[in-house]
């Protein structure tokens, strides 16, 4: 544990940094997961498309809270949209 004071107040900085953006990346996961089984399940086209935009929104989100890159956050949602695409299609 630092002894100076402004390293201990950035200590604490850090660590409260740290598990917002964890609680951050766990809900991108999640959302991006939970449209995935959505797709696997078959489900209706509106319903696989509500969760396709939760999880684009998810991903909109992390970019602006500095948790992804935009260049990450766009292939990202590339390759969902390409999904979400490809089985309406087929």
């Amino acid at each position: 544990m630092p002894n100076i004071k402004s390293a201990i107040k950035r200590v604490k900085i850090t660590r409260k940094r740290t598990l917002r953006n964890a609680r951050l990346k766990s809900a991108l996961r999640t959302a991006i997961r939970k449209f995935e089984r959505t797709l696997a399940a078959g489900a209706s086209a509106e319903e696989t498309r509500a969760t396709l935009r939760r999880a684009l929104v998810a991903i909109d989100k992390a970019v602006t809270k500095g948790i992804l890159h935009k260049n990450a956050a766009a292939r990202k949602k590339s390759r969902l949209t390409r999904r979400f695409n490809r089985q309406q299609a087929g």
